[in-house]
């Protein structure tokens, strides 16, 4: 573990090289609240009385691309440091004028350690660590507050957060990953300023709140967000399953039922993407709630087609990455194929592999145990989940993809003298969209009969046919966009 007794490499010699040329060093920030409570930095950053010019000139290896003089030393192959990614430096300085309610109209070089971290935002990250003398500069009782878990503003809360409204965001962030409170002072100052979050970049606002849903508490996070006035400027979407009964087998409203199939999640380590797909799965719950139904008190009918739709809107707007939006959409969208395994077909289960991809369906699988706990039962019904996955095992061994033909590209041109080109795909396609039904078809014998029918057909009638798939999955999306849009006037 480190401790500030044994210090990186690096981090010595750059507080030496820095010292040693006559300036003032600490290191100061997360890094050093990160070491007092035993856990290992993901950042390290110094602060000293060099100016970047100068930070500059006593590390070659360095760059500067900011207005705050922030120096970020490189380290690795081909400089004198140990490898520990980027370094960053940043001179003392103090701040005025924070018009857009991000960065300051103007920024001073040249004043103090204690002019410096007046500036910074929680108290607990306004410790500074002096290497050569071993001291800590704790002017405004970091100490404290990080003994008692606490996270409180330095000075005047709602002077920081003017400074800079995504500190609001950052206090929640950091209460759910250090599992810290937030003291009422600050609290009150969040809520007196939820508003200004609206004029911070949306990609600031979702760099924060994806490392508060990957914490270990990321439940606790979203209630306090929604509690302190911010998750309407992120996901308002979400209000709307507050106080959302749902009946049957649910313990909790629809909103309690997010957090807590997330959390579930969370508690097992699932990567963000599962994260997210759990605190969105249900959110087309509200939107699709109507009363009565079979031995129900409420019905929500297609509620994951408008759950889909939804999360692609909410990713689309918090501008995450389209690829990985693409996969929580998905597990979104396909959450209830599991929901009973009476009526599951392996069919079925290779089709909905197909169209949510090999790579995917574990993820799936791994939802609908989250989906479970979160509906108030401790885990999965062991019997039944042993019954999805023997189905998805036995699924997988059969062909679900090209590749897994018993016929490929090359064979079909030697049977057809067909050359390379958008028919040889078709039937490719054509062939697995039978075998997807039967899967006893995937045979040569088969196949190579089967491939010189289909090469009587037209280009066109082949690609009807290896296209069938997802015709079929555009159909039963417009039918069931149809149908809600006809029972709950929803789309």
């Amino acid at each position: 573990m480190i401790t500030l007794h044994n210090l990186p490499l690096t981090i010595k010699q750059i507080h030496e090289t820095l010292v040693g040329a006559g300036f003032e060093s600490h290191l100061v920030g997360g890094c050093v609240r990160d070491v007092l409570l035993g856990r290992t930095p993901k950042d390290w950053d110094f602060t000293t009385s060099a100016t970047p010019d100068q930070i500059q000139a006593l590390f070659p290896e360095s760059f500067c691309n900011n207005d705050y003089g922030t120096v970020g030393i490189k380290t690795g192959e081909d400089t004198p440091y140990p490898d520990f990614g980027i370094i960053e430096v940043t001179p003392y300085r103090a701040e005025s004028g924070y018009t857009d309610a991000r960065r300051p109209d103007t920024v001073t070089f040249g004043v103090t350690l204690a002019e410096d971290l007046a500036r910074r935002d929680f108290t607990v990250n306004a410790i500074a660590y002096d290497l050569t003398k071993n001291d800590l500069v704790d002017l405004f009782d970091g100490l404290t507050d990080l003994k008692a878990k606490r996270l409180r503003a330095v000075g005047n809360p709602d002077e920081r957060f003017a400074e800079d409204a995504l500190r609001m965001m950052r206090a929640v962030r950091l209460a759910a990953e250090l599992e810290f409170v937030i003291e009422s002072e600050t609290m009150s100052g969040i809520m007196r300023n939820a508003d200004r979050l609206k004029l911070v970049a949306i990609e600031r606002i979702m760099v924060e709140f994806v490392r508060l849903i990957d914490s270990k508490t990321p439940m606790q996070g979203i209630i306090l967000l929604e509690k302190l006035g911010l998750l309407t400027h992120i996901i308002p979407e979400l209000q709307d399953s507050i106080g959302c009964e749902q009946g049957g087998i649910h313990a909790y409203d629809v909103f309690e039922h997010l957090l807590r199939t997330m959390q579930a999640a969370a508690d097992k380590g699932y990567s963000t993407e599962i994260r997210l797909a759990a605190l969105f799965h249900d959110i087309g719950k509200p939107a699709t709630r109507r009363t009565g139904g079979k031995n129900k008190l409420y019905t929500f009918f297609g509620h994951e087609v408008v759950g889909e739709r939804m999360t692609k809107k909410i990713l689309a707007r918090l501008k995450y990455p389209r690829e990985k939006s693409n996969i929580i959409e998905k597990l979104v969208r396909w959450h209830m194929f599991f929901s009973d395994p009476d009526e599951i077909t392996l069919a079925a289960v290779r089709r909905t592999i197909v169209r949510i991809g090999e790579d995917q369906i574990e993820n799936l699988l791994n939802l609908r145990v989250c989906d479970r706990i979160g509906t108030g039962r401790p885990k999965e019904q062991p019997f039944r989940f042993r019954k999805y996955k023997a189905m998805v095992d036995e699924a997988l061994r059969d062909p679900i993809s090209v590749k897994m033909l018993k016929i490929n590209g090359e064979k079909i041109m030697d049977i057809t003298g067909e050359k390379p080109g958008k028919k040889l795909g078709y039937a490719l396609h054509a062939l697995l969209e039978e075998v997807l039904i039967e899967p006893g078809k995937n045979t040569a014998e088969y196949l190579e009969t089967r491939v010189l029918e289909l090469f009587k057909l037209s280009e066109t009638e082949l690609a009807t046919l290896a296209d069938a798939g997802k015709q079929k999955l555009a159909e039963e999306e417009a039918a069931a966009l149809k149908a809600i849009a006809k029972e709950h006037k929803v789309g």
